[in-house]
């Protein structure tokens, strides 16, 4: 069984290594945040309440994300292992999070940090160019998340466009509220032993930055 944790900071590449890993070892990539807008999409009683909260701008409370999470690790997809991303975000997350997953005979696996410099990160944020149809991503600072052609989307062909949050003060907040509250994280996993760090840098290829991973993975 594979259990994997992925936290990064914004424009890390984490979407795109959880992609790789996802096909790699043919286990789900579960985002809290594709948890919430699949239940809204099925207009439950709580999809309704949920967008209605979300709607408004406020946040979703820790016990109904943990419901929803308890919900899908339970599917038969993620009996070989899944990769949790944006899931724990805290230390008080991360306890209860273990709490379900000793409930569900499960192993907490190995956690992830992708570490990028706050200059690159930004550099690639102001650089990120997504589809609005079908919502692949690109970026054209890294050679292998640029577009076959100029502007328009390999997949579906729609023109690409920047994000309206994609600019450097959004990112700046971003960037240093993930820093100040994933600190303590970072020294709970830590302590633990299972917590590893990946570097990105500038000269590194999503390929090679995938092999570490596996090499993670594995080892």
């Amino acid at each position: 069984m594979m259990n994997i944790i992925l936290i990064a900071p914004p424009a890390a590449g984490k979407g795109t290594q959880a992609k790789l890993i996802s096909e790699k070892y043919n286990i789900p990539h579960i985002s809290t945040g594709d948890l919430l807008r699949d239940e809204i999409k099925k207009e439950t009683t709580l999809g309704l309440k949920l967008k209605e909260i979300m709607d408004k701008g406020d946040l979703i409370d820790d016990a109904t994300i943990l419901n929803l999470l308890k919900k899908r690790l339970s599917s038969s997809d993620c009996s070989n292992g899944y990769i949790l991303d944006g899931y724990p975000r805290n230390i008080s997350q991360a306890i209860e999070y273990e709490k379900l997953i000793n409930k569900l005979n499960r192993d907490i696996g190995k956690v992830i940090y992708f570490d990028i410099d706050k200059t690159l990160a930004l550099k690639r944020t102001i650089s990120r160019i997504v589809c609005p149809d079908c919502g692949t991503s690109y970026n054209l600072l890294v050679d292998d998340l640029r577009p076959k052609k100029d502007g328009v989307c390999d997949k579906c062909g729609c023109y690409l466009k920047a994000r309206d949050d994609d600019n450097e003060k959004v990112f700046l907040n971003r960037f240093e509220t993930f820093i100040t509250k994933t600190n303590s994280l970072k020294d709970f996993y830590q302590r633990k032993g299972i917590l590893y760090i990946i570097n990105i840098d500038k000269n590194k290829s999503v390929n090679d930055i995938f092999n570490e991973i596996i090499e993670v993975l594995e080892s």
